[in-house]
């Protein structure tokens, strides 16, 4: 227990100082005012169903396990921070950054994932300034959603063709961040070209986040297996007592 409180204690110091330090107005994820009053309507209307999945799944799951809850609030404390590291991408109007959620995905699955995700990107739009209430449901379906869905899918399938856990949990942590970027290239193109020039200015994007997205994309796969082999050693029981939609 006392280990468990030091953990607590010191991911409330990492939001503390996170909180304390002064924002980049450039901001991270897609930033403030970037898209189009119509396509941040229309991202917002996609990710509002997913939202309310992950709520009645919380309440499901409470009801089976009691510790749940304070097990999820570590895991989005965790997604918070992580994905609290900005890197700068020029001409993009956005920032690299890992984002947690292929890791998240794997230990409470893809529905909760996004829930928390959805929280954390509340919580850094309305006090780090990273990202924005208007990109919120944009933000939401790329980091979330997408995020999610393609770490957990590419972990099972992984797990399914017997590729040992440590590369397959890496493999989720990899193609989870770099398809968040994708998605987030997809929207801004979406949202910013002009008639006829998607194609082009989807892959300017994307080729503007290789330098800093495809290095971040391999850590943050490190980042997912050190993690699971972390848990997997120290509290292996947090993963055989997990419901469906987490590792079991």
């Amino acid at each position: 227990m006392m280990r468990i409180g030091l953990i607590i204690n010191g991911i409330a110091a990492g939001i503390t100082i996170l909180l304390i330090v002064p924002a980049n107005a450039l901001a991270m994820h897609i930033s403030e005012g970037i898209l189009p009053v119509s396509w941040a309507v229309l991202w917002y209307v996609l990710s509002l169903p997913f939202i309310y999945w992950g709520i009645r799944e919380i309440k499901e799951q409470s009801k089976q396990m009691p510790w749940f809850k304070p097990y999820l609030g570590l895991v989005g404390a965790a997604v918070f921070i992580i994905s609290c590291m900005p890197v700068p991408v020029p001409f993009a109007s956005t920032c690299s950054h890992p984002c947690g959620t292929g890791l998240a995905s794997i230990f409470i699955g893809p529905i909760l994932t996004i829930l928390i995700a959805s929280i954390a990107l509340l919580i850094q739009a309305l006090f780090l300034a990273h990202g924005g209430l208007t990109s919120l449901g944009a933000n939401v379906i790329s980091m979330g959603v997408i995020g999610a869905f393609v770490g957990y899918g590419v972990f099972k399938l992984s797990m399914r063709i017997k590729i040992p856990w440590a590369i397959s949990v890496f493999l989720a942590g990899v193609f989870s961040d770099w398809a968040t970027y994708g998605m987030t290239s997809f929207e801004l193109a979406s949202a910013l070209a002009e008639p006829g020039q998607f194609k082009a200015l989807f892959y300017t994007i994307i080729i503007a986040f290789v330098p800093t997205q495809l290095p971040l994309g391999i850590l943050e796969g490190f980042l997912c297996m050190g993690a699971y082999r972390f848990i997997k050693l120290r509290r292996p029981e947090l993963i055989k007592e997990l419901p469906k939609g987490g590792v079991v």
